[in-house]
């Protein structure tokens, strides 16, 4: 039996599409096809109803995946074990474009600390690219928005809630209950990004038929950020990139729980069920980095 003909049979099933698998395996498709159609005959059973336009399992295939999984997975910690020392001893990290900016300058430095000897690669990239890599194992770990594919063991490890900030000193620091109508005669800034549901945003103004005083929209975080401490306005932003500036005072977090529960995070996501390289203590750090509000530290 080979690898190659079980991990075309898993890619199948993870994407769902032979297309989408041949892709994953930089292979062609009627490469993948033909792979499947050999293991097909080598357990003598069908393993996909091919009748609709993607792949379906079939009994048998859905009885047989589990150990192909487990084939492919001893296989690869057979490869790790045979591998050269610094080669054992590297930690790909992929994370999107929020945890990339805002929590890796802050851990990284402290991981390398911990783990002298090993190299930390970082990939950035968007959260479907990052999917794509972690399904072809090319990361270790990745920081990113929940996804909805079962191939990965997902964590939610870094608080990225929506909050409204001020400067400190507005009047809207210490009160508990704000209205949308005075929450809209405020100047705001707007940060607007298809990364969050700021739909929700709009629809605390909606709801009071009030239209808020929108003074600057912009689609940077930084951008928004650089506005606010200048005094331009106020505005919701996403927890990661505020935190140094709620930590030093520079901002203040104004309480508008009861406008808006936007709710968020960041999660740590690997391909199969064995966690990889430092996972916990990745796992660790990032708690107390979301969590606790103090800066990472090593005892």
């Amino acid at each position: 039996m080979n690898i190659d003909h079980l991990e075309a049979f898993i890619y199948a099933v993870h994407f769902n599409s032979i297309h989408k698998a041949a892709d994953a395996l930089f292979l062609s498709q009627p490469t993948v096809t033909a792979r499947i159609k050999t293991l097909e005959r080598e357990l003598e059973q069908q393993l996909f109803d091919r009748s609709g336009r993607g792949v379906s399992l079939t009994e048998k295939g859905r009885e047989f995946l589990p150990y192909a999984e487990q084939i492919v997975q001893t296989y690869e910690q057979a490869k790790k074990l045979l591998r050269r020392e610094s080669a054992q001893k590297e930690c790909v990290i992929g994370a999107n474009l929020i945890s990339s900016q805002y929590f890796l300058p802050h851990a990284l430095p402290l991981w390398k600390e911990a783990f002298p000897d090993w190299r930390f690669t970082v990939v950035s990239a968007s959260n479907d690219l990052l999917v794509e890599k972690l399904l072809r194992k090319e990361l270790h770990i990745a920081f990113m928005k929940e996804a909805a594919h079962d191939a990965l063991a997902q964590q939610p490890l870094l608080d990225n809630s929506v909050r409204l900030v001020t400067l400190p000193g507005h009047a809207f620091v210490g009160r508990t209950d704000i209205s949308a109508a005075e929450l809209a005669l405020e100047p705001m800034v707007f940060f607007e990004c298809g990364a969050f549901d700021w739909n929700r945003v709009h629809k605390i103004f909606e709801a009071a038929h009030v239209k808020p005083r929108i003074e600057f929209q912009v689609g940077h975080l930084e951008v928004a950020k650089s506005l606010i401490k200048s005094g331009a306005g106020i505005g919701f932003l996403p927890s990661l990139c505020i935190k140094n500036e709620l930590e030093q005072g520079e901002l203040i977090e104004a309480e508008a729980s009861h406008l808006l529960q936007l709710k968020q995070h960041i999660y740590g996501a690997y391909y199969g069920t064995e966690p990889p390289p430092l996972w916990e203590f990745v796992q660790h750090f990032a708690g107390i980095f979301s969590g606790s509000g103090q800066q990472l530290s090593i005892h």
